[in-house]
This record gives structure tokens, sequence and C-alpha cells, in this order.
């Protein structure tokens, strides 16, 4: 049975979604081996505390 246009482009969608969600994985976690979570963390603090005044 041939699939309908729309079934074909959500399925193309589908695949261009999952290799997007699996490229920010392992970019997520090449970062975290690289050790540059705890800069993130800490910047990330410092700007919300100054957002707020507390800082």
């Amino acid at each position: 049975m041939k699939k309908t246009e729309p079934e074909e482009r959500n399925l193309i969608l589908g695949f261009v979604q999952g290799a997007v969600i699996i490229a920010a994985v392992l970019c997520m976690i090449y970062g975290i081996r690289r050790g540059e979570l705890r800069p993130l963390v800490n910047k990330a603090i410092r700007i919300c505390m100054e957002c707020i005044g507390l800082g």
C-alpha cells in the first residue's frame, strides 16, 4: 500500500526530529565530559541572582 503525502512528510519529520534530539543529547554529554557543567551552572546562578537583585 502506498503512503499518502502527509504520512510520508510526517515520517520524514519524525526522523529529522529524532536526529536533532540525538545530536543535542550527544552534544550535552560531550560538554559534561569536558567539565563545562559547573561553570555553566555558576554563570546561570550569577545571572539569576543579578536579575532578582540579590547579587
